[in-house]
């Protein structure tokens, strides 16, 4: 793409961001609809955080993604914090603003949009979730805001999980059940959809469930892990004549929005696909 006197800098922060596809997603939009910013990574390490913040005013960039470790620690470097990502505790896009850094959570939001694009609705629905960190903390938040009845998490400990429970009991009041038992098929049989928030399957065959369970009725499988496409989690799922959500489907969707919250472009379904293909051929 080509760059001038007049373009804009947007960024990711994080430590590190040499496997960031972020760059894919957001240079090729930048193109497609004739925005003059290229976005670039920034390698920050935790003593370089509140300079690299300070950098966003300087330079006058548009804004930037924040990837691990800095999605907490940021927070006290910028000026406001959106609703959702105040409740969340975490923030992965900030814009800047006539000099005003404003701080969003996009993570849960494209979420739920890859529910809502398979032609599922979450109103009343009832959900079980695997993992108690920061993926499930913005996902159970937009969920509740969604207006779901029931939300349950299974997670090895449950301090996390009771952390997030009061977090969503204060801000929605909605009563989170956590459990540290496995999932067997009664819990299946109860629910609507099954979401998957931990690493187990990246890079490897493991599935975060026993792969002999049968459930019985309807089920939306979710995983968040994105590579493999096609995890362990979401083998059971098919095999089992299951829809599914890929971890893919998300991680563009969080990004498409943050485009819009920089720039006010909606990306359409084909942009979806057009990366989807990018990240295919990497």
């Amino acid at each position: 793409m080509n760059t001038n006197s007049m373009t804009k800098i947007i960024g990711l922060l994080g430590h590190p961001v040499k496997h960031s596809f972020s760059p894919q997603i957001h240079n090729y939009l930048c193109e497609k609809y004739k925005q003059n910013n290229i976005y670039c990574c920034f390698d920050v390490e935790n003593k370089k955080l509140k300079s690299a913040v300070e950098s966003i005013k300087t330079l006058d960039m548009i804004g930037c993604n924040v990837t691990i470790p800095h999605k907490v620690d940021i927070m006290r470097y910028i000026d406001k914090i959106d609703k959702n990502a105040g409740i969340i505790g975490a923030v992965n896009t900030i814009k800047n603003i006539d000099g005003k850094l404003i701080g969003f959570n996009t993570d849960g939001v494209g979420f739920v949009k890859s529910i809502l694009e398979k032609g599922y609705t979450l109103k009343n629905k009832k959900v079980l979730i695997i993992g108690a960190g920061g993926a499930c903390r913005s996902i159970c938040v937009e969920l509740a805001s969604e207006g779901i009845s029931y939300l349950e998490i299974r997670n090895r400990s449950i301090d996390k999980a009771e952390e997030i429970g009061k977090i969503v009991k204060t801000n929605f009041n909605l009563d989170v059940v956590y459990d540290t038992k496995p999932i067997d098929e009664n819990d299946l049989n109860k629910i609507d959809i099954l979401i998957n928030t931990t690493p187990i399957g990246m890079e490897s065959n493991l599935c975060p469930i026993d792969e002999r369970l049968i459930p019985k009725g309807n089920l939306l499988v979710c995983d968040i892990v994105y590579k493999p496409h096609n995890t362990a989690f979401l083998n059971w799922a098919k095999k089992n004549n299951l829809d599914v959500v890929h971890g893919i489907d998300m991680l563009i969707n969080q990004g498409l929005h943050a485009f819009y919250i920089w720039t006010g472009i909606k990306a359409t379904k084909e942009d979806e696909e057009y990366i989807k293909d990018l990240y295919n051929k990497i």
